[in-house]
C-alpha cells in the first residue's frame, strides 16, 4: 500500500482518486472545495494545504485544470514544493503548457524528487472506468515506481520520453480529437439538412472506414443534444491553444488546428464554454441556421 497525495478532485480527478483508493492505497486529499464524501467514507484523509499533502503522502498526484493552477499547487505558499523531501515523487495528470512543465521538473528535480508529466485522456468516462490513456514523461525508474498506480487509473499507459514529453503528447491528441469532433460535426449537419435521420447515418457509418471513437460517443452526444460535460469547452481551448502557441514556437503551421480553436471560441461567445466538446457542432449549427436534432 502507498502512501498516495491527490491535489484536483473534479469531474476526472475524484473518480481517478476513487480508483487509487479501491486498489488499496491511502490517500491524502486537497482540493478548493469538500472532497467527495465517498472518498472520505473509504479512509481518505483530508489535509489543509498542498504542503501537507507532500509531507504525509511518498507520491503526491496534481489533477487540476491549467498551466497556472499547476505552479500554484507546487510553488505557492504552502505549496507541494515546501512539504517535499528527497526521494519523493510528483505526479501531474493535468494537460498543460509542454514548456512549463520541463521547468516545473527542474525545480522538483533540484528538490530531490523524481517528477512525471502524466496527462490522460479518455474523459470522465475513462477516469470513472480506469481505462484512461496515459502519456508520461519523465525518467523509466520514476515511471516504474509510479507504473502500479497508473494501472489502477487507466490501460494504455506510455512513457513517451523525458519531462515535458507526455504533455506534448497530450496537445497531439487534443488536436486529434477536436478535428474528428469538427469532422463529426459537419457530416451530420450536412446528412441532417439533406433530410436524412442523422442517427440512422451515424449508424450506418460506425460500420465503415469513417467509424471512430468519437462518432460512436459525440455523435451520440450531437443526436441526442446531451452536452453535459465529460471534458468542456473551455478546457478543450486551453489545449488547442497550448497546441497553437507551441506551433507558432516552432515555425509550423496548424490550419485545421486554429479553424477548430475558432469554433470553440465562437460556442464560448454563445454562452456555451461549459457545455462538453461535443459541442462545438453548435457554432457550425449557428452558422448553418440549422441543428443536426432537435433536443
Amino acid at each position: 500500500m502507498a502512501k498516495v497525495g491527490f491535489i484536483g478532485l473534479g469531474i476526472m480527478g475524484a473518480p481517478m482518486a476513487e480508483n487509487l483508493q479501491r486498489g488499496g492505497h491511502k490517500l491524502y486529499l486537497h482540493d478548493q472545495k469538500n472532497p467527495p464524501a465517498a472518498l472520505i467514507d473509504g479512509g481518505a484523509t483530508v489535509c489543509t494545504s498542498g504542503a501537507e499533502v507532500a509531507k504525509r503522502a511518498d507520491i503526491i498526484i496534481i489533477m487540476v485544470p491549467d498551466t497556472p493552477h499547476v505552479e500554484a499547487v507546487l510553488f505557492a505558499e504552502k505549496g507541494v514544493a515546501e512539504g517535499l523531501t528527497a526521494g519523493k515523487i510528483v505526479i501531474d495528470m493535468s494537460s498543460i503548457s509542454p514548456i512549463a512543465t520541463k521547468g516545473f521538473a527542474k525545480k522538483i528535480n533540484a528538490l530531490g524528487c523524481e517528477y512525471l508529466d502524466a496527462p490522460v485522456s479518455g474523459g470522465e468516462v475513462g477516469a470513472k472506468a480506469a481505462s484512461l490513456t496515459i502519456m508520461v514523461g519523465g525518467s523509466e525508474g520514476a515511471f516504474n515506481d509510479a507504473k502500479a498506480l497508473f494501472e489502477l487509473m487507466g490501460k494504455n499507459i506510455t512513457l513517451v520520453g523525458g519531462n515535458g514529453d507526455g504533455q506534448t503528447t497530450k496537445v497531439a491528441n487534443q488536436i486529434i480529437v477536436a478535428l474528428n469532433i469538427q469532422a463529426v460535426a459537419e457530416a451530420l449537419l450536412f446528412a441532417s439538412k439533406a433530410g436524412a435521420d442523422p442517427a440512422r447515418v451515424r449508424q450506418a457509418l460506425m460500420g465503415g472506414f469513417a467509424a471512430s471513437r468519437i462518432l460512436e460517443v459525440h455523435g451520440e452526444r450531437m443526436v441526442k443534444r446531451t452536452f453535459n460535460p465529460g471534458f468542456r469547452i473551455e478546457l478543450h481551448q486551453k489545449d488547442l491553444n497550448l497546441a497553437l502557441q507551441g506551433a507558432k514556437a516552432l515555425g509550423v503551421s496548424l490550419p485545421n488546428t486554429a479553424v477548430a480553436q475558432e469554433l470553440m471560441n465562437s460556442c464560448a461567445a454563445n454562452g456555451l464554454s461549459g457545455l462538453d466538446h461535443s459541442a462545438l457542432c453548435r457554432a457550425i449549427e449557428i452558422m448553418s441556421n440549422h441543428e443536426i436534432a432537435k433536443a
